[in-house]
C-alpha cells in the first residue's frame, strides 16, 4: 500500500518531531503577540482622541501594570508605547525560536529522506536500474529533495500560521464588530475555492515540468559521459540540437505554468482589493454613524490586513505544496520500488544448507533446462550445461546470442521465474543462496568496465581494502602494471569520470585487476579482453591460470583466441547451445566453431589441447 505524501513526511520526521512541536508553540506565541500590537494602537488613539478606550480592548485591564512617564495623555501614550515595545521584543524572541526549531527539524527530516533514498537505491534490482535513466534518478534525489526540503522548512508552518492568524483574528474581530466581520469573512470561501482550482491545474503542469527536467538532465548526463564518442564522430551539432529541443520544451512548460501563476495572482489581487475597498466603505459609514470608534476601525483594518497577507499568499503556499506533492510522488516511486528479496540475508541465515555460509562457494556450476526472457523477448531457450569445479569454460557466440545473460544469471542480477529451470552452484539452487554471499564468491569483469573518478589504486581496491603489494600483484597479473607505472603519479594517478583518461584496453586491465585482487573461487570474464591485443590477451590468461589455481573460470568472448585454451567450449546461437566440447572436438566436428576458427585465424602460440586457460 502506497503512503500518502503526508504520511511519507511523517515517517521521516521521527527524530525531528520535538523540534516541530517547539516550532509550532513558538509560532503560535508569535502570532498571538503580534495581535496585541493593534490593540495598543487602538487603545492609544481612542484614549487620546476619543476620550475613551475601545470597549472590547483588554488594555485597561493590564495597562496598570505598565510603567509610564508624564501625566494625562502622555502617560497613556507612554504606557501604550512601552507595551508595544515589550510585545514586539517578546514576539521577536518567539519568532527566532520558531524559525530556528523548524530549520533544525526540517534538515534532520530531509537528511533521513536522503539517507533512505540512497540506501534504497543501493539495493534495488539491476533490472530496475537498467530501465531508469541516470539523469532522472539524480534529478529526483537532488531537485525533488530540495523542493520537499523547502516545503517542509517554510510552507508547513506557514499553513499552520495562516490558520492560526485567521482563527485569532476573527475571534477578536467578531466581538469588536459583527457586521464588519461578516463582510470580511464573506470573501474567504471565494478565495479558497479559487485557490483549490488553481492547485489542481498547477499540479498537472508541475508534474509535466518535473518530468521534462529529468529528461533534460539525462540528455546532458549522457552527453558529458559520452564526450569521446561525440568528439570522435563530430556529433556536437546533433547533441546541441537534441538538447535545445528538450530545453525549449522544458522552457515552454514553465512559461505556460508562469501564465497560470500570473492569472492566479492577478485575479487574487482583484479579490483582495475588492475586500479592502468594501471594508473601508463599511467601516467609514459605521464610524460616521458613531457605531464604531476610530480606534476600533484602525484595529479592524490592522487585523484584516494581517489576515489578507496569509490568504493572499495562499497561492504561493499552494503552489509550493503542489510542487512538493509532485516531488514526493516521484520520490515515493523510488521508495516503493521492491528491493532484491534476500539482499539483507546474513551469513548465519543463509538458506544454502552449507555448514558454514561464510566459507567459499565450491563445486560445479550447473544450468538445468534454463530459459530466460527480457520482458517478452526470449534470450535463453532451454539450455543445459555443467562447469566443473576448477575448470575453465569458454562461451562463444554472436552478439545477442545470450552469452552475457548467462553471466548475469549466475550473479543473480536477474532471477529465473518459476518453471524456467534451475541454476546450481555446489549442489545448491542459487535462489536459496543470499545474493550477498553469492556475489562475494564471484569475481566478474563486465563487458563495459566501470571505473570511479579516483586513483588507480583506489579503483583496484574498491571492492576490499588491500596493501599496495597485493594491488601491484593484481595489476601485474592483469598486465596493467607497465601502463600504470608509466604515468607520472603511478598508482596514485586519478582517472577521469568512468576512466575516460584511460584507453579501452587500460580500463579493461584495471577492471581485471580489481576482480582478481581477492582471488574469488568463481571468475567470470564477460568479453573483458576485447580491447587488448592478442599477445596481451594470452599473457593475461596465462597469469590468471597460474594465480587462480583451483578457481572456476568462465570466459565469454567473441574472439576465438580468448577461449582457445579453455577446457570446455560452449557455442551459443540464438539463445541455444549450438555445439559444445573441447577445442579439438569442435575442430574435428567442423561446425560453427570451425567456421569461426577459419575466419579469425589461429594463433600459432596458442595450444589447442584444451589444457589451462
Amino acid at each position: 500500500m502506497q503512503k500518502s505524501p503526508f504520511v511519507l513526511i511523517l515517517s521521516f520526521s521521527v527524530g525531528s518531531r520535538r523540534f516541530y512541536a517547539a516550532a509550532f508553540v513558538f509560532m503560535l506565541l508569535s502570532v498571538y503577540l503580534g495581535f496585541l500590537l493593534p490593540q495598543a494602537v487602538g487603545f492609544a488613539v481612542d484614549s487620546v482622541i476619543g476620550g475613551r478606550a475601545p470597549e472590547s480592548s483588554f488594555m485597561p485591564a493590564i495597562i496598570k501594570f505598565m510603567p509610564s512617564v508624564g501625566e494625562g495623555d502622555i502617560r497613556v501614550l507612554s504606557r501604550a508605547g512601552i507595551f508595544t515595545v515589550l510585545m514586539a521584543a517578546l514576539g521577536g524572541v518567539c519568532s527566532f525560536l520558531w524559525h530556528r526549531s523548524v530549520a533544525v527539524g526540517s534538515e534532520k527530516m530531509v537528511k533521513s529522506l536522503r539517507d533512505a533514498l540512497y540506501s534504497h537505491i543501493q539495493y534495488l534490482p539491476y533490472e530496475w536500474h537498467s530501465g531508469v535513466q541516470t539523469g532522472d534518478i539524480i534529478q529526483r534525489c537532488t531537485s525533488d529533495v530540495s523542493i520537499v526540503s523547502l516545503f517542509v522548512a517554510t510552507q508547513i508552518t506557514e499553513i499552520v500560521r495562516s490558520v492560526a492568524l485567521v482563527v485569532f483574528a476573527y475571534a477578536m474581530l467578531l466581538p469588536l464588530n459583527a457586521p464588519m466581520t461578516a463582510i470580511s469573512f464573506a470573501f474567504l470561501p471565494v478565495i479558497l475555492f479559487y485557490s483549490l482550482i488553481f492547485l489542481r491545474k498547477a499540479s498537472e503542469r508541475f508534474l509535466a515540468a518535473d518530468e521534462a527536467e529529468g529528461k533534460l538532465l539525462s540528455i546532458a548526463q549522457e552527453n558529458f559521459t559520452g564526450v569521446r564518442v561525440v568528439r570522435a564522430f563530430g556529433r556536437e551539432r546533433f547533441e546541441l540540437d537534441k538538447f535545445s529541443a528538450q530545453n525549449s520544451y522544458f522552457a515552454d512548460l514553465w512559461m505556460r505554468l508562469g501564465e497560470l501563476l500570473s492569472t492566479y495572482w492577478g485575479f487574487g489581487d482583484l479579490l483582495v482589493g475588492l475586500q479592502t475597498v468594501t471594508l473601508c466603505v463599511a467601516g467609514a459609514w459605521q464610524a460616521s454613524l458613531g457605531e464604531m470608534t476610530v480606534g476600533e476601525f484602525m484595529i479592524f483594518l490592522s487585523y484584516n490586513g494581517m489576515i489578507i497577507w496569509p490568504i493572499r499568499g495562499l497561492g504561493r503556499v499552494l503552489s509550493d505544496a503542489s510542487k512538493a506533492g509532485v516531488s514526493l510522488k516521484r520520490l515515493r516511486e523510488i521508495l516503493d520500488a521492491p528491493l532484491e528479496t534476500d539482499i539483507y540475508i546474513d551469513n548465519d541465515n543463509d538458506n544454502s544448507g552449507a555448514k558454514d555460509a561464510a566459507a567459499p562457494l565450491r563445486g560445479d556450476i550447473v544450468f538445468d533446462h534454463v530459459s530466460f526472457a527480457y520482458e517478452d523477448t526470449p534470450v535463453l531457450k532451454d539450455i543445459s550445461f555443467t562447469v566443473k569445479e576448477g575448470t575453465t569454460v569458454g562461451i562463444l557466440g554472436h552478439a545477442g546470442s545470450g552469452k552475457s545473460t548467462i553471466a548475469q544469471l549466475i550473479c543473480r542480477l536477474y532471477d529465473l521465474e518459476e518453471g524456467c529451470g534451475v541454476i546450481n552452484v555446489g549442489g545448491a539452487d542459487i535462489r536459496n543462496l543470499s545474493r550477498s554471499r553469492l556475489r562475494r564468491n564471484i569475481g566478474i569483469v563486465m563487458q563495459e568496465p566501470f571505473l570511479y573518478s579516483r586513483t588507480i589504486r583506489e579503483n583496484i581496491s574498491s571492492l576490499r581494502e588491500a596493501p599496495l603489494e597485493r594491488i601491484k600483484e593484481a595489476a601485474s597479473l592483469a598486465k596493467a602494471d607497465e601502463a600504470i607505472e608509466s604515468f607520472a603519479e603511478g598508482y596514485e594517478t586519478v582517472v577521469g569520470e568512468r576512466g575516460v583518461t584511460l584507453s579501452g584496453g587500460q580500463k579493461q586491465r584495471v577492471a581485471i585487476a580489481r576482480a582478481v585482487l581477492n582471488r574469488p573461487p568463481i571468475m567470470i570474464f564477460d568479453d573483458s579482453l576485447s580491447a587488448v591485443d592478442s599477445e596481451t590477451d594470452a599473457r593475461i590468461r596465462e597469469g590468471i591460470a597460474a594465480l587462480m589455481g583451483s578457481s572456476t573460470i568462465i570466459i565469454i568472448a567473441h574472439r576465438i583466441t580468448s577461449v582457445s585454451r579453455a577446457d570446455y567450449i560452449i557455442v551459443m546461437e540464438q539463445g541455444r547451445i549450438a555445439e559444445a566440447g573441447s577445442v579439438r572436438e569442435l575442430l574435428e566436428r567442423g561446425g560453427i566453431y570451425k567456421r569461426i576458427y577459419d575466419l579469425q585465424g589461429s594463433d600459432e602460440d596458442e595450444e589447442v589441447s584444451g589444457n589451462g586457460i
